[in-house]
């Protein structure tokens, strides 16, 4: 069973920008897809961005679409959430999660369809 450490959440300016990373361990890293998934106080989660197992396939929330990019390194297990131009509404816990295949975009988007999840990371964006 693969487990999720998330880093790198904190305090940020609107405007600027933030890098979230999730290290894996106790699985076989590059047999997961994986997702970042969020949740601000009030709201339902959402699912943010995905990456396929070789990083081929992306997946974005249209929240989020041309300001913050997925990317994953299969030989240091991690996965990286690049945050620009963040804004307040992007603040929220962040969770790294991962399910065993990529699937369409209606499936990815989805935070209940994913197996695994870390204890999240508080993002905040001041105005």
């Amino acid at each position: 069973q693969v487990q999720l450490v998330e880093a790198g959440g904190g305090l940020v300016q609107a405007g600027g920008s933030l890098r979230l990373s999730c290290a894996a361990s106790g699985g076989t890293f590059s047999r997961y897809a994986m997702g970042w998934v969020r949740q601000a106080p009030g709201k339902e989660r959402e699912c943010v961005a995905a990456i396929s197992r070789g990083g081929g396939s992306t997946y974005f929330a249209d929240s989020v679409k041309g300001r913050f990019t997925i990317s994953r390194d299969n030989a240091k297990n991690t996965v990286y959430l690049q945050m620009n131009s963040v804004k307040p509404e992007d603040t929220a816990v962040y969770y790294c999660t991962a399910r065993f295949a990529w699937q369409t975009a209606h499936v990815m988007k989805d935070p209940g369809s994913y197996d695994h999840w870390g204890q999240g990371t508080q993002v905040t964006v001041s105005s």
